[in-house]
């Protein structure tokens, strides 16, 4: 399935607020993202990263402010804009019990697509996620990463231009976030538009072709990996003679240490 042309711009916020209750979450978050690429949004925990995308991607409304994806706006727009995206978020959507094939036909119905098309595609996208050996296998059985792959299928079903990931690795070991990494390098590289939201610097290093850091509900500073490590001079680093760290950045910049996760072992025991 072809991906649609969203132009040059695929993501942008203007001005976003957002308040629950006595907690502002937005407080003028403001982002675009240029159609095929990855635009990782950091920040600490509470900084808005996952209202925002929530806002975003049609789940939730904002209070005030402009946002848009593949160019219909998500308030007064939101079923047009709905069929442009894709979301995975932090927990697997999978039905264990069902089999890889099973869960992906599933979705395909769905989304209204006929049975012997949902078949089709389930099949392109077990192909294009290297799971066609576990496809009549049941979930349960999968190995995180495979789990993690499976959920990245399911999203695509209709080829949605824009694709977020609201931490999409939380809690698998690093070969099963390599595997990830791989399969989203490849999305980016057929035309899709990702943001990925993270809490391992790494990952948006290795991603991002842009990097947004948030705190306190709004963008406080924007540009490709190397553009943040630019903004923290030699006399913040130990040595002149290597370059800042990403974790560096994120401290300068938001006065927080990073909140890496610890990497948990997923893959079965051989």
């Amino acid at each position: 399935m072809a991906y649609e042309d969203v132009g040059s711009t695929a993501i942008r916020a203007v001005d976003v607020h957002k308040r629950f209750k006595n907690k502002t979450a937005l407080d003028g978050f403001s982002l675009t993202v240029a159609a095929g690429t990855v635009c990782s949004v950091l920040g600490p925990n509470g900084a808005g990263k996952t209202t925002a995308v929530r806002i975003l991607s049609t789940l939730l409304r904002a209070d005030a402010g402009q946002a848009s994806v593949a160019g219909y706006d998500v308030r007064t727009d939101p079923r047009r804009a709905r069929y442009r995206i894709g979301l995975v978020g932090q927990n697997t959507s999978v039905d264990e019990i069902l089999t890889g094939r099973q869960n992906l036909t599933l979705f395909g119905k769905l989304y209204h697509l006929p049975t012997p098309a949902a078949r089709r595609r389930a099949g392109e996208l077990l192909e294009r996620f290297d799971l066609t050996e576990a496809a009549d296998q049941p979930v349960a059985e999968y190995s995180g990463g495979m789990r993690r792959r499976l959920d990245l299928a399911t999203s695509l079903i209709l080829a949605p231009p824009v694709l977020f990931l609201d931490e999409p690795t939380t809690g698998l070991d690093h070969r099963a976030r390599i595997d990830v990494w791989t399969s989203i390098r490849s999305l980016v590289g057929t035309g899709t538009t990702v943001l990925l939201t993270t809490q391992y610097l790494e990952e948006a290093d290795q991603l991002a072709d842009r990097i947004a850091v948030i705190d306190a509900g709004r963008v406080v500073a924007e540009g490709t990996p190397d553009e943040l490590k630019a903004k923290v001079g030699p006399d913040r680093v130990e040595t002149v003679t290597r370059k800042p760290t990403l974790d560096e950045v994120f401290l300068h910049l938001t006065g927080h240490a990073a909140a890496q996760k610890t990497e948990q072992r997923t893959e079965p025991t051989p």
